[in-house]
Formats: C-alpha cells, sequence, structure tokens
C-alpha cells in the first residue's frame, strides 16, 4: 500500500468522519489473513486494507453502523471450518477473531465564557483528550497565558465573533459567560448549530429567564431539551476546579453517547438514598 492505515486514520479523525478499525486478533487453523491484518471502514462505506475478503468483510460491513452509533468495540468470532450452519459459506478451515475498533474524530469543546469555570474545564478536558477552543469578547481573558491547553481562541464582541465559529456534530459547547445578554447570543448560536453537547452553567431561575427568551426569539421550545442544565454531574462541586470535573464528566458521558439524563437522575437518586455520613 503506498499509504500507510494509521495515516489514513490519523485522516479520516482530522476530517470529522467516523469508522470502524477492524484487526484480526487471534486464529487457529487456515484464515485467509494472519493476525494484525486490518481493514478501516467510514460511515460512508469506504473502506481501506484487507482482512481477506469474501463473506467474513461481508458480515464485518454490518456490524459497522451499530459500533459506529454505540461507540463500543466488538469481537468477532468466524468459524471458517463449513461446519457451523450459519457460516457455511465461509469455508477456509479455521477459525478467526476480529476485533472491531470505532474510531472516533477529533471533539473539540468550545468554551464560552473565559473565566474561572472555563479556565478549570479547559484544563481538565484537555487531560480528556478534548480539543480546546476559547470564545470571549475580553483579550485580557481569552490568551494563551491564561488558556495554555487551547488550540484555537476566538476573541471579538460577541456579535462578531460568532459568525466565525464552525460547529460540527463533533463539537461541545459550554456556556459560561459574564451577563446574561452574552449567555442568551451564545445559547441562541449553540441551539441553531449541530452541535453534539451544550452544557450551560447557571441557577435555576436564569436557565427559566433564558428558556422563555429564545421561546420569544421563535426558536422550537423543545429545543432547549438538548441543553444540559443544571450542567455536570451532582458530586457536590463547589470550586471551579470541582465544578470542571463535574463537566467534564458529562463531556464525556456525551462522547460515549450515554444517556446523560438517566446518569444525573441515578447520581441524584444515589445522593438521596446514602446520604453523607459522618466520618468516624
Amino acid at each position: 500500500m503506498t499509504e500507510d492505515i494509521y495515516e489514513r486514520i490519523v485522516t479520516l479523525r482530522s476530517s470529522g468522519v467516523r469508522g470502524v478499525l477492524a484487526t484480526i486478533i487471534a486464529r487457529n487453523g487456515a484464515t485467509p489473513r494472519k493476525p494484525a491484518a486490518k481493514m478501516l471502514i467510514d460511515e460512508t462505506g469506504g473502506h481501506f486494507g484487507t482482512i481477506g475478503g469474501g463473506a467474513v468483510e461481508s458480515l464485518v460491513f454490518e456490524e459497522v453502523p451499530g459500533i459506529i452509533r454505540s461507540g463500543n468495540p466488538k469481537i468477532l468470532r468466524f468459524d471458517l471450518s463449513g461446519k457451523s450452519p450459519e457460516e457455511n459459506a465461509l469455508v477456509c478451515g479455521g477459525i478467526m477473531e476480529v476485533y472491531l475498533e470505532p474510531i472516533i474524530p477529533e471533539t473539540t469543546l468550545l468554551i464560552f465564557g473565559a473565566g474561572h469555570v472555563g479556565r478549570a474545564l479547559a484544563e481538565i478536558a484537555r487531560f480528556a483528550g478534548f480539543n480546546i477552543a476559547v470564545v470571549d469578547d475580553r483579550k485580557d481573558y481569552a490568551n494563551i497565558e491564561r488558556f495554555p491547553q487551547a488550540q484555537a481562541f476566538f476573541v471579538d464582541k460577541w456579535e462578531n465573533v460568532l459568525c466565525r465559529i464552525g460547529v460540527n456534530d463533533n463539537s461541545y459547547i459550554f456556556i459560561s459567560t459574564r451577563g446574561h445578554h452574552f449567555d442568551e447570543l451564545c445559547l441562541r448560536f449553540a441551539l441553531l448549530s449541530s452541535a453534539k453537547y451544550i452544557g450551560m452553567l447557571g441557577s435555576r431561575k436564569k436557565i427559566r429567564l433564558l428558556k422563555e427568551y429564545i421561546e420569544k426569539q421563535g426558536i422550537d421550545p423543545a429545543e432547549f431539551q438538548r441543553v444540559s442544565v443544571p450542567v455536570g454531574f451532582d458530586i457536590g462541586a463547589e470550586t471551579p476546579e470541582e465544578i470542571a470535573i463535574s463537566i467534564t464528566a458529562e463531556l464525556v458521558a456525551a462522547r460515549k453517547n450515554r444517556d446523560i439524563v438517566s446518569i444525573k437522575n441515578a447520581v441524584h437518586n444515589a445522593a438521596r438514598d446514602f446520604p453523607d455520613q459522618p466520618s468516624s
């Protein structure tokens, strides 16, 4: 091959396309390819490399949509002896196992508001594997000295800067600006985008007012269900760093396609049923 499959994976991730890497991890007897043979399949059906062709690859292709959707890996076992009635077309003589690994595109966390929580979140979320982009109208706050983890900065008047930001379904948005008006602008922008995740810091009163605002702006109130409020899992966080940890946990859950509402309910019920105990 003129192009290495690992180079192709990097290209796939940077282009925002999901895929699955199929790798032969074990074999016993005669099989089309040896262990470590790989094939990369993207979400459009394009593929690169081979693990032997034929019915084996056809069955792998059938698994790809589900793995991309769930984000979970899977091991397939193929009986190529011809003895299994379910796999009587796979006749090579051996047994083969294939590991299917989801290839997730690079994910960017857009932090709207370069305050204390945003600063802490940038540091912790970067450790969790998110690219960081900071959005604010204050150069004294949104800069490389305060956010050394950031890959991008968007600094201008809010009305101007929002027009320059590209958002796709690999984007995650966190909103915590210094004022209600700016939060409103950012929330409207987020709701009209295809962002995978939208989280907002604020009191229940603030959230209620913002919900009323977006309804008056003509946005379907059902869209507000996309917004995680209160943001983060309830771990009793108080400091900016603790809040950032709770938000990052939620970001990771969203990246893994977990049901955030169910997790929040479970955490809430656990906190209610098992209150803090005094230390002995």
